[in-house]
């Protein structure tokens, strides 16, 4: 059997569910960009029926990521189905993934359908996605909670509809290794047709078993992955794509498996994943986090001194994440910026470098020492929103004996606008006296702080979700100062909700607009 397995990213669809993580058009883009560098086979670039946005992202994706299939997800309704072409069509590659349930519980409690019907409705729906294109995948829906008869019975009808991928989600994370390898090699031995379709699995990790179900799926027939970029997705996360890969790398003759991953650009697509989202990586994280590569131990720093192979299983190099060779100051000139960025592999044009150099030169002043990471949050410090307000200046008092108090002055436009408050912190005050200035009071729902490198003064990169009504936005900033850090963060998030709320009242106006033509004619 063929043992080239294919990677089916789904960061930007199961991944998005993730609580907290929510993603603009413009970030979504990004991240579409850098999973074509990353080389994966397949990008899940959304539900475009669930959102006008989404589907606006996944017809901007389509248009322009080229490389990788690019798929929509749809369930068995034509509209739905519609939707999904009208978002991929213009796709280099384009698939339409369509889903239902059949499991008993799903069938009965949720859907409240017969398995007859829901096998009548997947017969359907892939017919009909398959008259809009050749590649069509069907996903059954909670499959690992399913009677294995009906499953064997819907792969076969839905291959014979026109299918090219079949896909076995472990929607809830209850399998384990064995008996979900079991099935996958009973789907490849009693499905007569198994051979015109790809066999795909979806694995959720509320048991922590997604990556072992993914590759004992691999072992026994299957040879698509569907996974998401640091493991992120719905309440416990997905497979995660990077142990995935490296697993198969570092474990080949366990896993003699191939994928087109390019793994050095593993690491910078992790980061840019978990600053968009703003979920952090967790520390010890395995392949990716910041303690992957860390030794504390004295007899674990003395063997990684005379040799890495001692207590380093994975080369750092490998995935894109060497630690910087070259220590920046205030002093370094464009030269030695420029060099330290190309070996991070990242390649600016003129005006670009010159614009992040003005950056750089600005963190240096307030640094000793500016390290890879720092470099690496600049880059990835962009904001897709235009701003409608500004920090101009930011002063606090806070104390043991102190009542916290903040100074905000923003500007809009060419309109500077000055507040006090107090709080229970400076960030609190702060936070208060922006609200006073903007009108918008918000609830904050998270709150993330964490050191981007390292020092006394490293540099400071807050991610916070705030909601207003039934929006939940995500905001974003980096300082020095984590009082600077945690106001630029909380200005992102209400920029970003003041765009919202003014494209919602252009789309009501164009909307009663041509309701209003449509009555006159």
């Amino acid at each position: 059997m063929n043992n080239r397995v294919m990677i089916f990213d789904s960061t930007l669809r199961d991944g998005e569910q993730t609580p907290g993580a929510k993603l603009n058009a413009q970030e979504k883009v990004k991240i579409a960009h850098q999973l074509a560098r990353l080389n994966v086979d397949v990008i899940e670039a959304g539900f475009p029926i669930s959102s006008p946005g989404d589907l606006r992202a996944v017809q901007q994706i389509s248009r322009e990521v080229k490389g990788p299939v690019i798929a929509a997800l749809a369930r068995t309704v034509k509209e739905d189905i519609d939707c999904a072409w009208d978002a991929v069509k213009d796709a280099e590659k384009p698939r339409i993934h369509v889903f239902l349930a059949s499991s008993d519980i799903h069938m009965e409690k949720k859907l409240r359908k017969s398995p007859e019907q829901c096998l009548k409705e997947a017969v359907e729906a892939v017919r009909y996605a398959k008259s809009l294109t050749n590649d069509v995948e069907y996903s059954l829906e909670d499959a690992t909670r399913s009677r294995e008869d009906y499953i064997l019975k819907v792969i076969e009808a839905v291959i014979d509809a026109g299918a090219t991928v079949v896909n076995i989600p472990d929607t809830v994370g209850y399998a384990v290794p064995k008996e979900f390898g079991r099935l996958i090699k009973l789907i490849i031995s009693k499905v007569p047709n198994i051979n015109k379709a790809v066999l795909s699995v979806h694995c959720h990790n509320d048991l922590g078993l997604a990556v072992i179900n993914s590759l004992t799926a691999v072992e026994n027939g299957a040879r698509q992955i569907e996974c998401n970029v640091n493991g992120i997705g719905e309440r416990a996360g997905n497979a995660a794509l990077e142990e995935i890969v490296m697993a198969m790398i570092i474990r080949h003759d366990e896993f003699p498996y191939v994928t087109g991953i390019n793994t050095k650009e593993i690491y910078r697509t992790s980061r840019l994943v978990s600053k968009l989202t703003g979920i952090p990586i967790p520390l010890n994280k395995a392949v990716i986090g910041i303690n992957a590569f860390a030794h504390s131990s004295g007899i674990h720093q003395d063997g990684v001194l005379k040799d890495k192979r001692t207590y380093e299983i994975i080369n750092a190099e490998l995935i894109g994440g060497q630690a910087a060779q070259m220590v920046l100051t205030a002093r370094s000139g464009r030269h030695a910026l420029r060099h330290q960025l190309e070996a991070m592999n990242y390649h600016l044009d003129k005006e670009e470098f010159e614009a992040f150099y003005q950056k750089f030169i600005k963190l240096a002043d307030k640094k000793k020492e500016v390290y890879k990471e720092d470099l690496e949050a600049m880059l990835i410090d962009v904001s897709y929103t235009e701003p409608t307000y500004e920090l101009e200046y930011l002063q606090t008092v806070s104390g043991t004996k102190t009542i916290p108090a903040a100074v905000v002055r923003l500007k809009k436009g060419d309109t500077i606008f000055e507040e006090v408050a107090s709080g229970s912190g400076p960030i609190d005050a702060a936070y208060k006296a922006v609200e006073k200035i903007t009108k918008i009071d918000t609830n904050m729902e998270n709150y993330n702080l964490r050191a981007v490198s390292r020092g006394m003064d490293a540099l400071g990169e807050v991610s916070l979700k705030i909601n207003y009504e039934d929006k939940n936005i995500i905001g974003r900033g980096m300082s020095t100062d984590i009082v600077e850090a945690s106001v630029k963060a909380y200005l992102d998030g209400i920029n970003k909700l003041i765009r919202i709320i003014s494209n919602s009242n252009n789309n009501h106006n164009h909307t009663t607009a041509a309701a209003k033509n449509k009555e006159c004619c």
